[in-house]
């Protein structure tokens, strides 16, 4: 389901005045995740213009299993396996790739390790496939928090690296709430272009027209069986707790009685644990992890959110569905790209590929 608002907008990044009639550029994929970068890029078109993705790759067997089955991308085109142990001369070339290289040692609520990070550093197999494919553009996603990791001398170093395989670089925080989606979500994309083409990329800015989306718009006239709808059991103790929450409030703002207190710490009043939705705003940010008190509360009634609800806030349609445990479809969403939001930018991309008149191989 696309709010009206967000149709609008869309409509207005497919509009083109290019010559070119049938262009379908070949994407492959590292770190795919579920899907929401690759949705993105199958979204966008200009006339009968578009992206394909023809591989991808990730180390989670449920990711693996929810994008082939939703994107009909074959199984033995979907690389389900550490990075580490691809073999980069041996995969297709592609006229673009696209990259999510994990995110949890440059997240502000992770312990911020950076490139030196367990998972910090998988960046280097990006930059790899880069030298070894030489695709005409790549698109790579990162946490906001990578800006300020190790004082941004990590995003320098991770700029360079990506920029001496070829290309020339063009970073962009988007802040989604403002392109229309219903949820604030910051992150970093990272858009690159070969060198030799001498092209200077735009990224793509607000229109002033877009109307802020909101939770209740968001996750209204959600079927009942639709997939992943189910609804998580609260205990009594919770739904006390959860009374005594307005919407936008946690459970250390909130006046609570003593008994249903949680321990204060630092930093608490922006805490998102108990953190109930306020109807009318943009939702806060989805994450794919933590415990309990941190699965996004609905603004009135005194539950959680399903991972249909999270699914809403992060644009995927009701028919796109995830496989796995709850658990494990919750990482999947939190942890991807908002499709649409994807797609106003690789929509950006391909207007670029075509007014510059860059064909397809």
């Amino acid at each position: 389901m696309l709010l009206e608002s967000q149709r609008n907008h869309l409509q207005q990044t497919e509009t083109s005045d290019t010559s070119h009639a049938n262009s379908c550029y070949r994407v492959g994929e590292l770190f795919s995740g579920a899907g929401g970068l690759s949705l993105g890029g199958h979204l966008a078109s200009i006339g009968s213009s578009g992206f394909r993705h023809i591989w991808v790759n990730d180390i989670d067997p449920d990711s693996c299993r929810t994008i082939s089955e939703n994107l009909s991308i074959p199984p033995e085109h979907v690389y389900c396996c550490p990075v580490e142990s691809l073999d980069m001369s041996e995969l297709k070339r592609v006229d673009g790739m696209a990259f999510g290289f994990p995110c949890n040692d440059f997240s502000v609520v992770g312990e911020r390790q950076g490139i030196q990070g367990k998972f910090g550093g998988l960046y280097r197999w990006c930059v790899k496939a880069l030298q070894t494919l030489q695709p005409t553009f790549f698109v790579a996603e990162n946490v906001g928090g990578m800006a300020s990791s190790g004082k941004k001398r990590d995003m320098d170093r991770i700029l360079t690296e990506l920029g001496s395989a070829g290309y020339e670089i063009h970073p962009h925080l988007y802040r989604f709430e403002k392109y229309g989606i219903p949820q604030a979500r910051h992150r970093i994309i990272i858009v690159g272009f070969l060198r030799t083409l001498r092209i200077d990329f735009h990224p793509p800015q607000p229109s002033p027209n877009v109307v802020m989306a909101t939770c209740r718009d968001a996750l209204k006239d959600i079927p009942i069986d639709a997939p992943n709808h189910e609804f998580a059991r609260q205990t009594s103790r919770v739904v006390e707790r959860l009374n005594h929450i307005k919407p936008g409030q946690n459970a250390f703002t909130a006046n609570i009685p003593e008994n249903l207190r949680l321990k204060m710490r630092s930093g608490a009043k922006i805490s998102q644990i108990y953190k109930r939705l306020k109807p009318d705003a943009p939702a806060y940010t989805v994450t794919g992890s933590g415990g309990g008190g941190t699965h996004i509360y609905h603004w009135k009634e005194p539950r959680s959110l399903t991972n249909r609800e999270r699914a809403r806030l992060q644009t995927f349609p009701d028919n796109y569905r995830f496989f796995g445990s709850r658990e494990s479809v919750r990482k999947q969403i939190g942890m991807a790209v908002p499709p649409l939001g994807a797609k106003i930018i690789f929509t950006a991309v391909l207007r670029t590929l075509l007014e510059h008149d860059i064909a397809p191989l």
